[in-house]
């Protein structure tokens, strides 16, 4: 009589086993992994503003660059009437509206996702077909050039900038926007990766990325606004992702449509400017980016004394 309860027995670990095998790797697919396993984020935000609050200074130094952003209003004419921008804000919409409009329609029709392929093209149009016949999806990098270019293509001043981690072993980064607002004389930041973001002080004006750090230093407030405060979130999460991801950045001197498809000439792609903090030395930097410790520069006297003008440059539409 023991063997049929010794067989059902040995069956039913053998079943346990693959149960538990199976919740671990739907645990592993799953969001949640990089929250409570892989990254702990909640967990170590402690350490990553204690590492913002321990870095070395910004400060002058000899590095000598310019930063620029390139309009080209023939393929801001065809981006516009593709995308048929205009429907997306009313006509007296003021930037930051404008901005958030524009953030709200890649973010609730993009997902993220680690594309298997890089696109063929890496231009607002061709990322737009991209989700269409190869995959509806695709990273914080790609997602942040298709919306530089649909705010440059309203003559909206932006750039892209990629946010890094002090970890060298630690390869993860994030790409946002940055939205020159001349109403209020500031950057902002935009995030329209993972459903969208923007971050706000207590009084609801948007952080820009420079003010955001300050923030983690400071210990000072800030309101996350997830899909661009018409949702809910793992703001915690989010608040510490970011901890880790604005500890230096690194950004195109000049920005333009087309500005990583590199088989478009004409294309200013010489200088790739690098902000630390004095004393850190950072890790997968190629050769000839400018590495600098002189914020100032980086984050607005460059461009026009904080008043960033767009420059006018002759087509390179294709």
């Amino acid at each position: 009589m023991k063997k049929p309860f010794s067989i059902i027995r040995n069956l039913l670990a053998i079943i346990g086993g693959l149960a538990l095998i199976a919740g671990i790797i739907t645990w592993i697919i799953s969001p949640n992994y990089d929250v409570y396993f892989r990254k702990n984020n909640v967990g170590l935000y402690k350490d990553r503003v204690n590492a913002l609050r321990s870095s070395g200074e910004y400060a002058a130094d000899t590095n000598v660059f310019s930063m620029q952003i390139v309009q080209d209003s023939v393929r801001a004419k065809e981006i516009r009437d593709y995308f048929q921008l205009d429907t997306l804000f009313p006509e007296n919409a003021d930037t930051w509206e404008k901005a958030i409009a524009i953030g709200k329609f890649v973010a609730s029709n993009i997902p993220h996702d680690n594309q298997r392929k890089w696109p063929e093209h890496v231009n607002a149009i061709g990322l737009w077909e991209y989700t269409k016949d190869v995959a509806p999806a695709f990273n914080c990098r790609l997602h942040s050039i298709l919306t530089f270019e649909l705010l440059l293509a309203e003559n909206i001043k932006a750039r892209y900038i990629t946010c890094m981690s002090q970890d060298k072993d630690d390869p993860d980064c994030h790409v946002v926007n940055e939205v020159w607002l001349p109403e209020l004389n500031k950057w902002a930041m935009l995030d329209t990766d993972m459903g969208g973001h923007y971050v706000s002080d207590r009084d609801g004006t948007p952080l820009s990325l420079k003010e955001m750090r300050e923030h983690y230093i400071a210990g000072k407030k800030m309101i996350m606004h997830y899909a661009f405060g018409e949702g809910s979130s793992k703001v915690d999460d989010y608040y510490a992702y970011m901890a880790k991801n604005t500890y230096w950045f690194s950004c195109w001197g000049s920005l333009s449509y087309y500005q990583e498809e590199y088989n478009v000439p004409g294309v200013d792609r010489n200088s790739y400017v690098n902000l630390i903090p004095s004393g850190y030395v950072p890790y997968g930097i190629d050769e000839g980016y400018i590495v600098t410790t002189n914020a100032e520069l980086f984050w607005g006297a460059s461009l026009m004394d904080a008043r960033p003008e767009i420059v006018e440059e002759k087509t390179n539409s294709i």
